[in-house]
């Protein structure tokens, strides 16, 4: 009896597997362009016109579908987010190393001064850098521990005797408020404009022994700064 043929299909030869390789690894590098392509256009977007840019714009600017980005990204914080996370690091590693410094009025001010630096130069960092995720746990765990670090940075100064006793965390708030109306003004000279306004604002937490007691802080919170969460 002649054997019957069989209906399974040949499996495929090392030819076959090769191409199929390689289609793979261009739709993964595909992937990761588009992915690139949407964080630099979702960068930029912040940085000029702050965080709430339309996802819409995003995809234009980067080339890419709405359906796409939404692939990549799948909520509009978790495309924050990742565009702002090496600028997260970068202030973490600010306050990691100023709390490691032993003069805590050098460390306040160090602080102080670099991330309203950032501010003028980047319209979308302050919000999504103050901004509470819920949904993103780890960076609202950094989020929180740069709190935690700049709240501890206050009261090593305020003890230290450097910075004035009646400051207030919330007073951090309110200075990058400043900054940011400044900065955003000023356009062009956003980054001399803010470097001044810095420059007058530490020599005003000074403590000094006629300083005068300043009406009750306005408690606001980091999250006051806007963005969404």
């Amino acid at each position: 009896m002649p054997a019957q043929p069989s209906h399974n299909p040949p499996p495929p030869g090392p030819e076959t597997l090769r191409t199929n390789a390689l289609r793979t690894s261009d739709l993964r590098a595909d992937a990761r362009e588009n992915r690139d392509r949407i964080l630099r256009a979702a960068r930029e977007a912040y940085a000029l016109h702050g965080i709430d840019v339309p996802i819409s714009a995003i995809a234009r600017r980067a080339g890419v579908g709405v359906a796409t980005l939404y692939r990549r990204f799948p909520t509009r914080a978790s495309l924050i987010t990742e565009a702002f996370a090496e600028q997260l690091a970068e202030c973490a590693g600010v306050l990691d190393e100023a709390l490691e410094d032993p003069d805590p009025w050098r460390a306040f001010c160090s602080v102080f001064t670099k991330v309203c630096a950032m501010q003028a130069a980047d319209r979308g960092f302050t919000h999504a850098f103050l901004a509470r995720f819920p949904d993103e746990s780890s960076y609202a765990g950094e989020r929180d521990r740069a709190e935690e670090g700049l709240a501890l940075l206050v009261r090593r100064a305020k003890e230290s005797g450097a910075l004035r006793p009646d400051f207030d965390v919330s007073d951090v708030v309110l200075a990058l408020l400043a900054n940011n109306g400044v900065a955003n003004g000023a356009q062009a000279e956003s980054s001399a404009a803010s470097r001044r306004l810095v420059g007058y604002l530490l020599e005003s937490f000074r403590a000094r022994p006629d300083i005068e007691q300043l009406p009750p802080p306005a408690r606001l919170g980091l999250d006051r700064l806007g963005g969404p969460g």
